[in-house]
């Protein structure tokens, strides 16, 4: 693994750390994965996801303490989950691999995570303490160590495969802006609550395909139901960036 790799690794772990609500400030250390027994025995309490990119990544995260985290979060409602608390975290750390989409974060084993030697492994350590660890493994091109990447798509794209899934039904999201909000201001919310959003009055609203930016478009009504007027189609790379 070269030194640059290491210090992606490395990168992300301590993105993650610097976001993690815990009542003491974390650090993380590049351990052998063969003593990470902890992760394993864990079973169901490590909060597992992926990222796809160009550069793509499996994670596993554990703190010792899963629900001192929550109350550290300043939330005992139980409709957040320790995943949704360490969301902002591993958004965090996955944002040093470059531009992609970090999938859902589920509660499952690691076991496999770890058996793989091109998985890293950090111990998160408090005050000198073990709190818990991370995992991470790179998947370049979009397979384990970029052994075999993928090949890159051209415009000439088999119209006979693509019409076995015509009939397949897709997500079509339109969105007028986002904001950040903390746990608190969430369960805060109130009828009347109002939200402002990062994006100005009159600006186009951005299309999206199961969460890829395809277009930009205008909000309009039509027989009383909202619609958007496509302005702006995108190509594969205005999309991904």
């Amino acid at each position: 693994m070269t030194g640059t790799t290491i210090t992606l690794h490395t990168a992300a772990a301590e993105a993650l750390v610097a976001q993690l609500p815990t009542p003491t400030p974390l650090r993380a250390v590049a351990v052998d994965p063969a003593s990470a027994h902890g992760l394993r025995a864990a079973g169901s309490s490590v909060v597992v996801t992926s990222f796809v990119g160009s550069v793509s990544a499996d994670t596993a995260v554990l703190l010792a303490d899963m629900d001192q985290l929550a109350a550290a979060a300043g939330t005992d409602n139980p409709m957040v989950s320790v995943s949704d608390v360490l969301r902002p975290a591993l958004e965090a750390a996955s944002g040093v691999l470059g531009t992609g989409v970090l999938g859902e974060s589920r509660r499952e084993s690691a076991d496999a995570l770890l058996a793989d030697p091109e998985t890293v492994v950090f111990e998160l350590t408090a005050a000198g303490q073990p709190a818990g660890w991370f995992a991470l493994r790179l998947r370049e091109g979009g397979t384990i160590g970029g052994s075999s990447p993928v090949a890159p798509t051209t415009g000439a794209v088999s119209t006979g495969n693509l019409g076995r899934i015509n009939n397949v039904e897709m997500a079509l999201t339109v969105e007028i802006g986002r904001t950040r909000m903390s746990v608190r201001d969430v369960l805060g919310l109130e009828p009347g609550a109002v939200i402002e959003l990062d994006r100005s009055a009159g600006a186009p609203a951005d299309v999206l395909l199961n969460g890829r930016l395809i277009a930009h478009g205008e909000v309009v009504v039509v027989d009383q139901d909202y619609a958007v007027r496509i302005t702006k189609i995108l190509d594969v790379a205005d999309g991904i960036a």
